[in-house]
Parts: structure tokens; sequence; C-alpha cells
């Protein structure tokens, strides 16, 4: 894996970029940018899910996992939390459509589009509990926790993705 300068981190990418006729446009899946403040974004493909759940900038996201069950991919993603194993992925940078990649976020402050289903500042939070799309509270200690509540009036998070 190379460097890579100046990702275009709210630009939604199509296969055709990666593998077809505009090959080299994008950067690699998997591939990782840390931007000059330290948050880290990871390149992903999108998955709408079973639900068919549209991307929205700003969502958090999960790794896809269908019927529960995860094949050990990381670097496929959906908002659709039916369709996950409960663990975050991060928040998306653009809105993907279906097949599409994108950049997403997996450290530092963020601020969700979406409300929290519940929680206050300094909560750790997970996808379990949650609705498509954000974060609940966790209240086991199983849950894979992913961000912590700064400011959860806001919408203000400390993403903390793998």
């Amino acid at each position: 894996m190379g460097y890579i300068l100046g990702a275009r981190l709210t630009q939604v990418y199509t296969s055709a970029m990666l593998t077809g006729s505009e090959a080299g446009t994008a950067p690699g899946v998997g591939d990782r940018y840390t931007d000059y403040d330290g948050k880290i974004y990871k390149f992903v493909q999108y998955d709408t899910g079973a639900g068919s759940v549209a991307a929205v900038a700003g969502n958090f996201c999960y790794y896809y996992a269908p019927g529960g069950t995860s094949a050990g991919a990381t670097t496929v993603v959906t908002s659709d939390l039916s369709d996950s194993a409960g663990v975050g992925a991060g928040v998306l940078m653009s809105a993907p459509t279906d097949g599409d990649y994108c950049w997403i976020q997996t450290f530092g402050p963020a601020t969700l589009t979406t409300a929290l289903t519940a929680g206050a500042d300094g909560n750790a939070l997970t996808p379990v509990g949650s609705t498509d799309g954000t974060l609940d509270v966790s209240a086991l200690v199983t849950d894979h926790i992913c961000a912590i509540a700064i400011d959860a009036s806001a919408k203000i998070v400390m993403v903390t993705c793998p």
C-alpha cells in the first residue's frame, strides 16, 4: 500500500474507476488515509443490503454480514443494520449507490447526520439496539463499541472503528 495524498473523501467511485476504462482513478479497496488533523479514513464498497437501505453522507455504516454472519470481509459496508453482525465500520463521507465505492471515517471526531437512538455525553456507542445508519448506547460488555458520544444532542461522536 502506498501513500495517498489529497484523498477526495466525498467522491463516489464506480467499478469502472477501479477495474474498467477509468482504472487507476480510484484508491485501492481497503486503502487508508490519515488527514492533517489525525482523522483516519478507509476506502470501501457499499452494499444496500436486503432492505435496500440507501447510503446517506454522515450516517453510520456497518460491516456487511448477510444473515448476521460475517465472512471476514472488512471492505464491504452497509447501513442496513439487519445485514450486519452489529460491528460498526465508520461514518459515510458520501452517498454511494449499491455496489459503488467510497470513503468512510474510521477514527476521529465526526458529526452524524442522523441522531443517536439514545445516549448522553460520554456514553459508549454501538450498533446493537439502534436503527439503520445510527448508533445506540452500549448496554452489554459484548457489544461492539465503535464510538463515544462527545455531544449527544449535537450528534458529535468520537469514531473508534477498527
